[in-house]
């Protein structure tokens, strides 16, 4: 009696961490079929040359926005069709100074509990014209020349959200390096496969482009440290398909620090949990209307982050060796499909190069990822700033 309840729960954790696999199997394939036939196109391509706001959301961003902003500035894009915009959070008065003498508009609000939410409000509900589409970068951003020009083209088909693609610009440690392949695989997941097949591209915090009137719209319905999936929820819901540019590239700077890692990975999985309880009551509704990117989208947020997922199926796969060596077959196996799923996942070019030689660097920064769980609080809309040390 006493084993068949172990049996019953080993294949029920089996089971449950075999539909994160599938998934991530499922669009690692999906990944590498692209017919152009299922990029959905809104309308017709137009030549007109769009305006857009960019909006820099900095707190405390004193090492790296200045930098940003002015290689932004350097845009092969008329002058008078963009405008940039730093909402400039507890940043230094030296800062602040070289800021207000480039050709933008700064913003110094006062808030008394930060978050990037609040700054995307503040930087719309003080905005003085009307634009054709909002740019979201963070402060660590930097862009090629022809960014606008890329994003311009994009705009012209009618997609009304655009996730860029972005990339790491700094490999200057194992951490880095393995942040930058992780973000990697998820563009190809969830960026890219999903495009493939019909489905919306996931956001990602920053590189995004949203329709002007959208975005002023729903950002005031923001309240969490995870705006980026409170607007990908808000998009989905209202069915607005969100188109992933691979070819348009923003620089995003990684973490090095095993300490900033952790930091970081908690404030997603917190976020995690607060859209998946969000997203649920609504989970009916779209299943009545058709709304499948709206249900993939409340999936994503079940499954299991891939690092944790790694450890508890070496984890089960170890223990059951020891106790019914028959029972960790399936565990092996589930292991491998994983395995070759994330192998599939990663760029051709960075698959067996150095990166996979960084894999040293993953039992430590897994155990962080382990060790987040029991700070986990759903309730905690907390800002936690990632410090860039550049």
């Amino acid at each position: 009696m006493t084993w068949t309840i172990i049996h019953i729960i080993d294949m029920t954790l089996w089971l449950f961490m075999a539909g994160s696999v599938v998934y991530v199997l499922f669009f690692a394939v999906a990944s590498k079929f692209n017919s152009g036939k299922t990029q959905r196109r809104p309308r017709a391509c137009n030549d007109r040359r769009h305006t857009f706001l960019v909006l820099f959301p900095a707190y405390n961003e004193d090492n790296v926005i200045t930098t940003s902003v002015s290689a932004f500035l350097n845009q092969d894009y008329p002058a008078d069709h963009y405008h940039v915009a730093v909402i400039s959070d507890h940043m230094r008065n030296d800062t602040n100074n070289k800021l207000s003498l480039m050709p933008i508009t700064l913003h110094k609000p006062v808030f008394e509990n930060s978050s990037k939410a609040k700054a995307l409000q503040y930087a719309m509900a003080n905005c003085d014209r009307r634009y054709d589409f909002v740019v979201v970068l963070d402060a660590d951003n930097v862009v090629n020349s022809d960014f606008l020009i890329r994003l311009n083209t994009a705009c012209q088909y009618g997609y009304s959200a655009i996730q860029c693609h972005r990339l790491a610009k700094n490999t200057d440690n194992d951490i880095a390096v393995l942040d930058g392949l992780s973000e990697e695989i998820n563009n190809t997941i969830f960026r890219k496969a999903h495009n493939n097949i019909g489905l919306s591209s996931a956001l990602i915090g920053s590189g995004m482009c949203f329709d002007f009137k959208w975005f002023t719209d729903n950002v005031r319905l923001l309240s969490t440290a995870g705006e980026d999936k409170e607007l990908e929820a808000l998009l989905l819901m209202q069915g607005i398909y969100i188109k992933y540019e691979e070819d348009i590239a923003v620089f995003d700077e990684k973490v090095a620090s095993k300490d900033n890692f952790q930091q970081q990975r908690r404030r997603w999985m917190t976020a995690q949990i607060q859209c998946l309880s969000s997203m649920l009551p609504h989970v009916p509704a779209a299943i009545r209307q058709g709304n499948i990117d709206y249900i993939d989208k409340t999936v994503q947020q079940m499954l299991i982050p891939r690092s944790i997922l790694i450890a508890a199926i070496l984890f089960f796969a170890g223990l059951s060796l020891v106790a019914v060596p028959v029972w960790s077959m399936k565990w092996w196996a589930l292991l491998a499909v994983l395995c070759l799923s994330v192998i599939m996942s990663i760029p051709g070019n960075k698959r067996f190069g150095t990166t996979l030689r960084k894999v040293t660097a993953m039992p430590n920064l897994v155990w962080k990822m382990l060790a987040n769980i029991r700070h986990i609080d759903k309730n905690d809309t907390t800002f936690t700033h990632t410090r860039h040390e550049r």
